[in-house]
């Protein structure tokens, strides 16, 4: 039996794996760290709603012996300023991922970074900048225990109110997307379903791109 934790369970992907979680036989509790308390209760579940995270002094007990951590806090790219979406896309994610190690050696860490992540850390968009920033400092940390997934546009299976024009367009234009490939899209269910497989499931590879993502949930 496992004990997962999940930041951010209260967003379009986050709580896709929260009721994969709730759902799963082999999952025997499910730490789910918040920034507003929700209504979702289960008996497997312990909801925490976390003022700063940056600072987990006072939940440290929370982090014994997890198995994996969903990392799935983020803002849309236009939507906070500069200093607001290096702290959440980098700050937090590293915050986290020392807390729970501290704790849990042994744990995975998945998280929801993006198409276009750049490891070179070169890039002149911040997201791509910031993305690989991110994931070349798990890396360094957890070694092995580092999943990265990097979908290109996520389909809202469940409609939503878009955060923006381009997030609007691209919601009409998703028939003529899936036409492309399997680089180019995947629907939330599916980013969601694979990156809560490719934790508990432990793959070889570690870092998925969105053909990859999609391709994984082929396998049985």
């Amino acid at each position: 039996m496992k004990k997962i934790l999940i930041a951010g369970s209260s967003g379009m992907i986050g709580q896709l794996i929260l009721q994969n979680a709730l759902e799963a036989q082999n999952i025997n509790e499910v730490v789910s760290l918040v920034r507003t308390a929700s209504s979702v209760q289960h008996p497997k579940l312990k909801e925490i709603v976390v003022d700063d995270f940056l600072d987990y002094h006072s939940q440290q007990t929370l982090f014994d012996q997890v198995d994996v951590v969903y990392y799935c806090v983020g803002v849309y790219t236009g939507t906070v300023d500069r200093d607001l979406f290096r702290r959440v896309t980098i700050d937090y994610p590293y915050a986290l991922a020392v807390a729970v190690q501290e704790k849990s050696p042994q744990s995975r860490f998945v998280l929801l970074s993006g198409q276009g992540a750049d490891r070179s850390e070169k890039s002149r968009m911040m997201f791509a900048r910031d993305k690989g920033i991110i994931e070349n400092k798990l890396a360094a940390l957890l070694g092995a225990c580092f999943y990265s997934c990097r979908p290109g546009y996520i389909y809202p299976v469940t409609p939503r109110k878009e955060p923006s024009y381009t997030y609007v367009l691209s919601r009409k234009l998703y028939p003529l997307l899936k036409l492309l490939g399997k680089k180019v899209s995947i629907t939330s269910e599916e980013l969601a379903l694979a990156m809560f497989r490719i934790g508990i499931e432990q793959p070889e590879q570690l870092f998925f791109e969105n053909d990859h993502l999609r391709d994984y949930l082929e396998v049985v």
